[in-house]
């Protein structure tokens, strides 16, 4: 690895797509792989902090609002998980304030991306779980990020908005961070007995070729239960099928970061 941390924002504005499970159980992953993680949860819902079971008075005083405001630094905001190498910076709903409140301050584009600066050398990854828009939160996170990628949901609106997404990722890239590329979209919620499910997925593949991971990420009960427990898939039922696409998208992440090195 590098001497800091490849940051990977995990974005797509449209809800319910899998994105906060995605952070979690791929940044759970990508610990059990031996790599050091940290993972912001940059979404006012806080649902990757109630993931890993951070209860909210743990994380009033420290967490992406109060950073992003400049009221603690990354370092007390970040929060040692039961995992090993794996830390999570939480959020809670006062977040969804902070668009409003940092509206006339300058580079507030560039907020996350400074903050996070003092904690870059001691990961080798950071998951930046984005909210569901494309507002200010997502333009700090991509402003923040090395590469982004992009849950799918294999659905019939699976496509509707992601031109929107990319038309923003390029903004980004062509006005505020030239160095951002999309890593991968990840096709989630896949049912193999849906016809449905595998007309969305081959669309998406023509479209999108190479860039489209080929682990799919299953409708699995067994992902939709472990966030109950505060827990991520992986810890949960690691034999189950959602747990091991999850093990299987990290081993493709790995792989795509030896081939680029």
């Amino acid at each position: 690895m590098t001497d800091t941390a490849r940051i990977i924002a995990i974005a797509n504005q449209k809800g319910g797509v899998g994105k906060t499970t995605t952070s979690v159980n791929l940044a759970t992953a990508m610990a059990a792989c031996g790599r050091r993680v940290l993972l912001v949860d940059f979404d006012p819902q806080g649902n990757a902090s109630t993931g890993f079971g951070i209860k909210l008075d743990a994380r009033r005083d420290a967490n992406s609002y109060r950073l992003l405001t400049g009221e603690v630094g990354a370092r007390e905001a970040c929060y040692k998980t039961d995992i090993a190498g794996l830390d999570v910076l939480p959020a809670i709903v006062d977040l969804s304030a902070a668009e409003i409140e940092l509206a006339e301050v300058d580079a507030r584009e560039f907020r996350l991306q400074t903050a996070l600066q003092i904690v870059v050398a001691h990961y080798d990854y950071i998951f930046i779980d984005c909210p569901p828009s494309l507002g200010l939160l997502t333009i700090n996170a991509l402003c923040a990020a090395d590469c982004v990628i992009v849950p799918l949901q294999c659905e019939f609106y699976a496509l509707e908005g992601l031109s929107q997404l990319m038309r923003t990722i390029q903004m980004v890239q062509q006005g505020l961070n030239r160095h951002l590329v999309v890593q991968g979209i990840v096709l989630t919620m896949h049912d193999s007995r849906n016809k449905l499910s595998e007309m969305v997925a081959n669309d998406v593949r023509a479209h999108f070729r190479n860039l489209v991971y080929n682990t799919v990420i299953p409708r699995n009960i067994r992902i939709s239960e472990a966030p109950s427990f505060g827990q991520p898939v992986l810890i949960y039922d690691l034999k189950c099928a959602g747990a091991q696409a999850y093990v299987a998208l990290a081993a493709e992440l790995l792989s795509q970061e030896k081939e680029a090195v």
